[in-house]
């Protein structure tokens, strides 16, 4: 019996995969207005983070002698260039590339239908997800044997791109196409917060069950849309998965490239779980400026606030914004200490319940008949209540009480889920 165990762990550790770690350069580009002590603690050295598109020695065998198709955008990288780029250069047979919200190359605004074209680096047919359609057809997948996905998130409901992620899912399960999934880092990992969503408030900006923050990354939440039945029919989709090495929940991760027009600065990805909701009031976020939520403010505000900002329109971030070429006044976030929110690990509803009590007249400031720009506060929050309870007074506290016991119990589902600590 001794013997037959010493065979297994022989035979174990014989088979046991070899991981080759390699190191990210220091200088690789990162996003701009990044500020020492507000998160830009990425590791350099040492065990550095190392993306699954950066891990090549694990999936190119996947991809070799197959038709290829891949869910991307800006952030779809190796180093500095763009994946599909470098993997053709690798010997890799792409037919076709699949865009989501903004575009495979990232060039659209925020909600702008994007049409199918070809793109001119690669001459790859590029299909948009985010215009006539929301998942590959039958026909847009009969030629194709394996699919990427490789997006970077940012960890929050109301990010597009786990919807895109659902549809691709169950696309390929129809279908019964594999779905690799090259995994990167939630910057928002640490965070697990916000009201579970209200199923009857679902729409495209939150179409799960889940908080506001979801402390989850791409791979770790295709999981859970498989173990949960999320898909139509609970059928599952075929998934691999290469996981991002040495990274944890907790790591303050600096995104080297923008996920999106309006997240453009570290301080902005780090913020926009709080400062999102902001989409639902009378109140501009910074769309039309160069510092998209980051900063509050409305033209109502000039008497509270000294400071202000005006926004204007912004081809390719915000065309038309909430009181454009307007002075709005309000609350500066750009040097707000971020690590306030790692400690606390909850967002911050302090500035909307200051900005609603100082909103002149408050039978306005819910009050979507001001501009097309203004959203669903209901569909941004994900349950019904939060309007009201701003309106009532209720105190920060008070609302974040009213999330349990549901965020808890999401908080233990969760865990099923996760492949880093």
């Amino acid at each position: 019996m001794k013997i037959y165990s010493l065979l297994v762990l022989l035979l174990a550790v014989i088979m046991k995969p070899v991981v080759v770690q390699r190191e990210i350069p220091a200088s690789r580009d990162r996003l701009a207005n990044v500020k020492p002590g507000t998160g830009d603690r990425q590791q350099i050295t040492g065990n550095t983070i190392i993306t699954g598109a950066d891990q090549t020695e694990k999936y190119l065998p996947l991809l070799k002698n197959k038709r290829v198709a891949i869910l991307a955008n800006p952030t779809t990288i190796i180093g500095k260039k763009h994946l599909v780029d470098s993997l053709i250069n690798r010997g890799v047979t792409f037919v076709k590339a699949f865009g989501p919200e903004h575009g495979f190359r990232g060039k659209a605004s925020a909600g702008v239908h994007v049409t199918d074209e070809t793109d001119s680096a690669t001459g790859i047919p590029i299909i948009s997800l985010y215009g006539s359609k929301r998942k590959p057809s039958e026909a847009d997948l009969a030629d194709v044997d394996i699919m990427i996905f490789d997006v970077q998130d940012v960890g929050c409901r109301f990010y597009t791109y786990i919807n895109v992620l659902r549809d691709v899912m169950e696309a390929c399960a129809d279908n019964n196409k594999e779905l690799l999934i090259l995994d990167r880092p939630n910057p928002n990992g640490y965070l697990v917060d916000g009201p579970i969503l209200d199923m009857k408030n679902k729409s495209g900006i939150g179409q799960f069950p889940i908080p506001i923050s979801h402390g989850m990354t791409i791979g770790e939440f295709a999981k859970m849309i498989n173990g949960e039945g999320w898909l139509p029919g609970k059928k599952t989709c075929k998934l691999t998965i290469i996981p991002v090495q040495h990274y944890k929940h907790e790591m303050e991760y600096v995104l080297p490239v923008k996920p999106s027009p309006n997240l453009n600065t570290q301080q902005s990805i780090l913020l926009y779980p709080s400062t999102c909701l902001f989409e639902g009031v009378a109140i501009n976020l910074g769309r039309g400026t160069q510092f998209p939520f980051t900063v509050l403010g409305a033209p109502v505000l000039k008497d509270k606030y000294p400071f202000s900002f005006t926004p204007v329109s912004i081809p390719g971030m915000s065309e038309t914004p909430l009181y454009m070429n307007e002075v709005c006044y309000g609350i500066d976030l750009r040097k707000y200490d971020v690590s306030k929110l790692r400690k606390s690990k909850r967002i911050n509803l302090d500035w909307m319940i200051e900005l609603y009590n100082a909103f002149p007249d408050k039978s306005r400031f819910f009050d979507r008949s001001i501009s097309k720009q203004i959203g669903n506060i209901d569909y941004l929050a994900g349950v019904s209540e939060f309007k009201k309870q701003i309106m009532e007074g209720k105190t920060a506290k008070q609302i974040q009480d009213s999330w349990e016991p549901e965020l808890s119990q999401y908080k233990q589902m969760r865990k099923k889920y996760l492949l880093y600590p």
